[in-house]
C-alpha cells in the first residue's frame, strides 16, 4: 500500500515515540507501507526536523539511510503543479506526490488536507484513521 506522510505526522513520529505518527513511520520501516516522497517533501522533512534541533538523532539517520538505499519508498517527480489547497498552497505538494505515485492514502493532522476528505480517489486521513484501517485489512 502507498502512502504520503505529511510533515506534521512525519515530524511527530520523531517526537512522540508512543504516538500514532510512530506507528505509521514503523510500518514504513518494516516494509508494511510504501513511503512515496518528492524531492519537495523529503527537502520539507530535512528543514524542519532542523528547525527543532532533531538533525543529529540516531532515528533521523536511520530514516536517511532508508531514503537513501530507497527501502519501501517511492521517489516521483511531479511535473504537473496543483491548486487544489488553496488555503495553503504548500500542502499542494502532498497531493501533487500521492497522484503521480498512486498512493492510497495521504495521512495528515493538516486541517486544509483533512477538509478535502479525499482527492482523485486518494483518501486523506488522520494517522488515528490510518492505524484504523490497516488494522481493518
Amino acid at each position: 500500500m502507498k502512502i504520503v506522510i505529511d510533515t506534521n505526522v512525519f515530524i511527530s513520529s520523531f517526537l512522540s515515540p508512543k504516538g500514532k505518527p510512530r506507528k505509521i513511520v514503523d510500518l514504513w520501516k518494516k516494509g508494511e507501507v510504501t513511503l512515496c516522497l518528492s524531492v519537495e517533501i523529503l527537502s520539507e522533512y530535512i528543514e524542519v526536523l532542523s528547525r527543532f534541533g532533531l538533525e543529529n538523532e540516531p532515528e533521523l539517520k536511520e530514516v536517511l539511510d532508508l531514503f537513501r538505499q530507497h527501502s519501501y519508498c517511492e521517489l516521483v517527480v511531479c511535473d504537473d503543479r496543483l491548486n487544489v489547497v488553496e488555503a495553503d498552497p504548500d500542502d499542494n505538494r502532498f497531493i501533487e506526490c500521492a497522484v503521480v505515485a498512486r498512493a492510497s492514502y495521504i495521512v495528515s493532522g493538516d486541517k486544509h488536507l483533512k477538509e478535502l476528505g479525499q482527492y482523485a480517489g486518494i483518501r486523506i486521513i488522520s494517522p488515528a484513521e490510518f492505524i484504523s484501517a490497516v488494522r481493518q485489512i
